[in-house]
């Protein structure tokens, strides 16, 4: 095979092209995976998240109430939550998950923690049932 240096540069120029494109459209994929640092769950000392949307354990949509479109949540850097209840959190950055103690209950309930950056938070429970927060 006999290439020219002219068609050899367009070749080249049209790969470069193409693999600059990958690389900026894999960059724009979703957060879904990525678990930042516990930081991002309260920020400089607490975060206030909100409901974005909710999926049953088979991925539907499911729809909301008024209530549960204005539930918020608030996490503080002291290990507290806040909300429609209130009590203490763990979260555990290796395992993925987070566990909510209610105030003056003796069980808790871990979920596992799908995204958590700076403005998302999803949360999947034991059914496989989703809850995806946004910072407000």
């Amino acid at each position: 095979m006999n290439l020219s240096p002219v068609s050899f540069r367009s070749y080249f120029a049209s790969l470069l092209s193409v693999l600059a494109l990958l690389v900026m459209v894999s960059s724009c994929g979703s957060d879904k995976g990525k678990v930042e640092g516990v930081s991002m769950l309260y920020g400089s000392s607490s975060k206030v998240w909100v409901t974005d949307k909710q999926t049953d354990a088979a991925g539907d949509k499911v729809k909301q109430d008024a209530a549960a479109q204005d539930m918020e949540i608030s996490f503080a850097s002291n290990g507290t939550y806040a909300g429609t209840q209130s009590g203490k959190y763990t979260f555990d950055q290796a395992a993925k998950t987070i566990t909510l103690t209610p105030e003056g209950s003796p069980t808790s309930n871990t979920f596992n923690v799908e995204t958590l950056t700076d403005s998302k938070l999803t949360l999947v429970g034991t059914s496989g049932a989703k809850l995806m927060l946004k910072a407000k």
